[in-house]
């Protein structure tokens, strides 16, 4: 990149993006934020388990999925209700297939290593563990809304 234009870089470029990730390797960055004109791309890297897109249409990864973000504060009821939140911009699915059950419903028990839903960015599925132990008191999103970094999810008791 350094022999290139400035002017003549495409942020959106497959090529200039693979740069951009081996720079963040090689330098241990999680988040890098590129604007061109009016054009933005932002790359993270988070703890996440990705599935490939074909594997929606069958059966999620059974690899562990990373656990969730848990809140105690902001939209927690009380002191035993924690709040699961995204990690990431993406679209919540509550369930692996569309034909298939949700993974989680109120009233269900769940572990910390629970996966409660998919999470999809740019086609990559990325299934989300509770975090906690406890039950499901309310779930804050529905099947394929969209969601941001931390965005509340679920709300789990602690005390069951």
């Amino acid at each position: 990149m350094s022999n290139e234009n400035a002017s003549d870089v495409k942020v959106f470029d497959v090529d200039t993006i693979r740069k951009f990730v081996e720079l963040m390797n090689e330098h241990e960055l999680t988040e890098v934020d590129l604007q061109q004109s009016d054009q933005k791309i932002r790359l993270c890297k988070k703890d996440l388990v990705a599935a490939p897109v074909a594997q929606y249409a069958a059966q999620p990864a059974p690899a562990a999925a990373p656990a969730a973000a848990v809140s105690d504060t902001p939209a927690a009821d009380s002191a035993n209700i924690s709040v699961v939140t995204s990690p990431m911009v993406g679209t919540f699915y509550s369930r692996p297939k569309p034909e298939s059950p949700n993974y989680v419903k109120v009233g269900d028990s769940v572990s910390a290593e629970t996966v409660v839903c998919l999470l999809e960015a740019m086609k990559t599925f990325n299934e989300l563990n509770a975090g906690v132990s406890g039950k499901i008191v309310e779930i804050l999103v529905n099947n394929e809304d969209a969601v941001d970094v931390n965005k509340p999810l679920f709300k789990i008791d602690t005390s069951q």
